[in-house]
C-alpha cells in the first residue's frame, strides 16, 4: 500500500495521479502542492494539460486524504466575520478584522479523526472559507489583493471554548492538534467567485450552520489587504 503524500487533480472520471502521469510523459512539472502554489499560474496551466493526455487515474474511494495545504508559512484566521453570526452571539460588529492564528500542528485532512482534549470537552465547529495565498503579499491594496490568491478551499475552525476563554488570548483553544481540517480540494482562484459561496455545516446529518460568503463583514480582498499591512 502506498503511504506517500501525492498530488492529484480531481476530474469527473477520477483523480489524476500527477507524479505517475508526469513520469509516463517525461514531463518536468510540479508534483507536490507546495510546488504548485509556488509555481503560480504557470504551474496550474501545466497541470491542466494533463487532462488532455493519457493519464493514470486513482479511484477516490481508495485514497486517504492529506490536508489540502501541507506546509503553510502561517495560518491566519478571522473571527466574527459573518454579520448574522455576530448578531446571533450578541457581539458588536467588528470595526476591523479580528485576527488570530493557528499553527501547522492543527492541520488535518478531510475525514481525519480529531481527538477531544482532556482539558476541555466544550468543542465547537465552524465551517469556513479558506483562502490559499499564492505569493508574498506585503502592504497591498484591496484592489490588487485577490491577484495574490492561489485558490480556495473549505475548512473547519474547531475550537475548545473553555481553553479559548481561559485568558485574553484565543490561541490555546484554537490550535490543538488537528483543530484546522482543510480540504479535500483546492479550487484555483480563476474558477470561483469567493464572495458568493454557500457555506454550511452538518453534524451527524443535521444542518447546524447555513450562510453565504456574501454575508462577510470584511470581504476576502479587505482581509488580505489588512493582514498584509501588518
Amino acid at each position: 500500500e502506498d503511504h506517500r503524500t501525492k498530488l492529484g487533480i480531481k476530474t469527473n472520471q477520477g483523480i489524476i495521479d500527477v507524479k505517475i502521469t508526469a513520469e509516463q510523459h517525461d514531463l518536468n512539472i510540479p508534483t507536490t502542492m507546495d510546488q504548485v502554489i509556488n509555481g503560480g499560474s504557470e504551474a496550474i496551466d501545466a497541470l491542466k494539460k494533463l487532462e488532455d493526455m493519457d493519464h493514470t487515474l486513482v479511484n477516490e474511494e481508495d485514497i486517504t486524504y492529506a490536508p489540502a495545504v501541507t506546509n503553510p508559512e502561517k495560518i491566519i484566521c478571522v473571527g466574527l466575520n459573518y454579520e448574522k453570526h455576530a448578531k446571533e452571539t450578541n457581539q458588536a460588529i467588528p470595526e476591523v478584522p479580528i485576527l488570530f492564528s493557528k499553527f501547522n500542528n492543527a492541520l488535518a485532512a478531510h475525514q481525519e479523526s480529531i481527538q477531544i482534549p482532556e482539558a476541555d470537552h466544550r468543542i465547537d465547529y465552524e465551517a469556513e472559507l479558506v483562502i490559499v495565498i499564492g505569493k508574498e503579499a506585503s502592504n497591498i491594496t484591496t484592489e490588487e489583493a485577490l491577484s495574490y490568491v492561489f485558490g480556495y478551499t473549505v475548512g473547519n475552525d474547531v475550537s475548545a471554548r473553555k481553553l479559548q476563554s481561559i485568558s485574553g488570548q484565543w490561541l490555546l483553544g484554537k490550535t490543538l492538534d488537528r483543530f484546522a481540517p482543510v480540504g479535500p480540494y483546492i479550487v484555483t482562484a480563476d474558477a470561483i467567485d469567493p464572495q458568493n459561496l454557500e457555506i454550511s455545516c452538518r453534524v451527524n446529518g443535521e444542518v447546524r450552520q447555513s450562510s453565504n460568503t456574501n454575508d462577510m463583514i470584511f470581504n476576502c480582498a479587505e482581509i488580505i489587504s489588512y493582514a498584509s499591512k501588518h
